[in-house]
């Protein structure tokens, strides 16, 4: 059950699984509470979960289109060209809007550093933080997502 999943690494309580470049966000120790979804959009228990799980597979599907733009933007920098964030901050958008509906404070506080940022290797490790976020939230349909793509690849 999603309703209070405490974000942290097992073998030592007391430190964040987050990178330390987004310890300025303060998302040690983030418990996400479904309650507050639940009570703000008039939905139940069980459509929270099912709509986090749909969030936790489209961050997933979302994470190589962001590696895809990103890499074009490292390209573009390298080469000294102009870089275009448009596409990378649209796909941001779309996720943060889902973040903040259903009230995931990490994924929201990442989202909108990648939305804001032009630092490309801080983009990076924002990338990171997402991934771990999405996990955190449900590992086992993340495992799922991630190995399902996975196999696509491979055909």
């Amino acid at each position: 059950m999603l309703k209070n999943f405490k974000l942290f690494n097992k073998k030592n309580q007391n430190n964040t699984i987050y990178p330390k470049a987004l310890k300025h966000l303060n998302l040690s120790g983030y418990v996400y509470n479904s309650k507050e979804a639940i009570e703000e959009l008039g939905l139940d228990q069980e459509l929270i979960e099912q709509l986090v799980e749909d969030y936790v597979i489209q961050i997933i599907k979302s994470l190589s289109q962001f590696e895809e733009y990103l890499y074009q933007l490292e390209k573009d920098n390298a080469a000294r060209r102009p870089l275009e964030y448009t596409p990378f901050r649209d796909l941001a958008h779309k996720n943060l809007g889902v973040a903040r509906n259903l009230r995931i404070e990490d994924g929201e506080k990442i989202l909108n550093e990648l939305m804001k940022k032009d630092d490309l290797e801080y983009l990076r490790v924002c990338l990171e933080g997402l991934r771990l976020s999405a996990i955190a939230l449900n590992p086992k349909c993340a495992n799922d997502t991630i190995t399902l793509l996975h196999m696509k690849s491979n055909f």
